[in-house]
């Protein structure tokens, strides 16, 4: 099996490709909560996508810039954790760092889970350090 490049990751199939829109269009509230802090460069000058196509997989939101998944999980994922951990395995197997919040943490904190998010993204380097705006 061979290494996989950005460009493996970035070729998607046509059902993949129907199903992020399709889950752009009916976003949970958190999902639409955290998104309403995260478009626009709104932390620091990263941009993040919503519903993006990783492999097969579709991450919730994610900074391609410094490969940060964001997942914002409600109760369904309690019932599917081995299928999540082994989702989250390959996305970090790509060099991805992968965040999970619970939709009651986005919700009920979301500036709680903002500073989460923030210290995270201090802590990587930019390639572009002229990107970022404070």
């Amino acid at each position: 099996m061979g290494v996989e490049t950005m460009d493996n990751l970035t070729r998607i199939k046509t059902t993949t490709k129907y199903n992020s829109r399709k889950l752009r269009r009916e976003m949970t509230d958190a999902e639409k909560l955290l998104w309403r802090h995260l478009r626009m460069k709104q932390f620091a000058g990263y941009k993040f996508r919503r519903q993006h196509p990783l492999g097969n997989y579709i991450v919730d939101f994610v900074c391609l810039e410094v490969l940060l998944v964001l997942e914002v999980d409600g109760g369904q994922h309690a019932e599917r954790a081995d299928s999540d951990a082994n989702r989250t395995r390959w996305i970090e197997e790509k060099g991805f760092r992968v965040m999970r919040f619970w939709n009651n943490e986005v919700l009920n904190n979301i500036e709680g889970v903002k500073l989460v998010i923030w210290n995270q993204l201090l802590g990587i380097q930019p390639p572009h350090p002229a990107t970022r705006y404070w």
